[in-house]
């Protein structure tokens, strides 16, 4: 499974969402692979995705994709992140 974390640049908050959401798939017994990329990169950073995971500000730079788009409002809630891909992943 691929994991895919956006934010505007691709090393700030894309990079606590990526660690984040591996603490939150190791609580959940899942195995992923978490990147961080920027938006502009999206199409071919998550071309193979399952899941996008950015910010409400970000979701109308995202575009067409396949993969499902979590829109996640508290980067540092892990119990958020959890909740939302276990209904993603469940």
């Amino acid at each position: 499974m691929k994991i895919v974390a956006i934010c505007g640049a691709g090393i700030g908050t894309s990079g606590i969402l990526k660690v984040n959401a591996e603490r939150v798939l190791d609580r959940l017994g899942l195995d992923a692979d978490v990147t961080a990329a920027d938006v502009a990169s999206v199409t071919s950073a998550a071309s193979d995705a399952q899941i996008i995971l950015t910010s409400p500000e970000l979701i109308d730079r995202i575009g067409p994709t396949n993969a499902d788009v979590i829109v996640v409002q508290n980067y540092f809630d892990l119990d958020e992140l959890e909740q939302k891909l276990d209904e993603a992943l469940g």
